[in-house]
């Protein structure tokens, strides 16, 4: 389901935005594993689960849970949730997934909003900065239909800085499909990121990095901003 963590850094060193070092990543899964140790939330647990995977692990667990939405009803059962909580691989107990449903299930209808559930697990983000994550996505979205493919990346996603581009190991086709390759899970590439996925990965970079203005740099250089 998710790639392991040796391949997610190294995935992640080469293809982040180039001012984004792999120390980031490393700092990432450190202190989201650190910090299980202390957390009893069930919420929480979750979201530091996905991040101890690296900043891909939420955009993993938001696509599994998009394929349990068979009828494009954006609401989940409980049945539909408990599977997709074990389907994530993620060591969170079926009380904890049960506790976590009943979380969301506010009427006690029996099914939870999905939009709502993955918003909620995506680490928060500062104003200032998912505004500079829409606006790089929005400028990636040539075509204006809300979804980013490689067309879309090419010639407007920085790899002329990349290493493995100066060093003529890869060609820019191969950096920017390795690029998108971050927003792909196993079992589900379609070449395609959608915003909501774009957010979800900036939102683990994002964990990383104290500073909004190192931040906003990186996503500025990265994105011809």
């Amino acid at each position: 389901m998710y790639r392991g963590k040796s391949k997610m850094k190294s995935n992640l060193a080469l293809h982040r935005p180039q001012s984004a070092s792999s120390r980031q990543e490393e700092e990432l899964i450190q202190k989201s594993t650190r910090a299980l140790a202390n957390t009893t939330d069930p919420l929480e647990k979750l979201r530091l689960l996905c991040l101890s995977r690296g900043a891909s692990g939420i955009v993993g667990l938001g696509r599994i849970f998009r394929r349990m939405d068979d009828d494009g009803s954006k609401q989940l059962n409980k049945e539909e949730f408990l599977n997709g909580i074990k389907e994530t691989g993620l060591e969170i107990s079926k009380n904890e997934a049960e506790e976590l449903f009943a979380k969301f299930d506010t009427d006690k209808s029996g099914s939870i909003s999905l939009d709502e559930f993955l918003i909620q697990i995506r680490p928060p983000m500062s104003e200032s900065r998912r505004a500079i994550v829409e606006q790089a996505f929005k400028k990636l979205d040539k075509s204006g239909d809300g979804v980013i493919t490689i067309d879309d990346i090419r010639g407007v996603y920085s790899v002329t800085a990349h290493p493995r581009y100066m060093s003529g190991e890869d060609s820019a086709d191969t950096i920017l499909h390795k690029f998108l390759a971050n927003f792909e899970t196993e079992g589900s590439i379609d070449g395609k990121i959608t915003l909501e996925e774009f957010m979800n990965y900036y939102s683990g970079i994002s964990v990383s990095i104290d500073n909004d203005c190192y931040f906003d740099l990186m996503m500025r250089q990265a994105y011809k901003l």
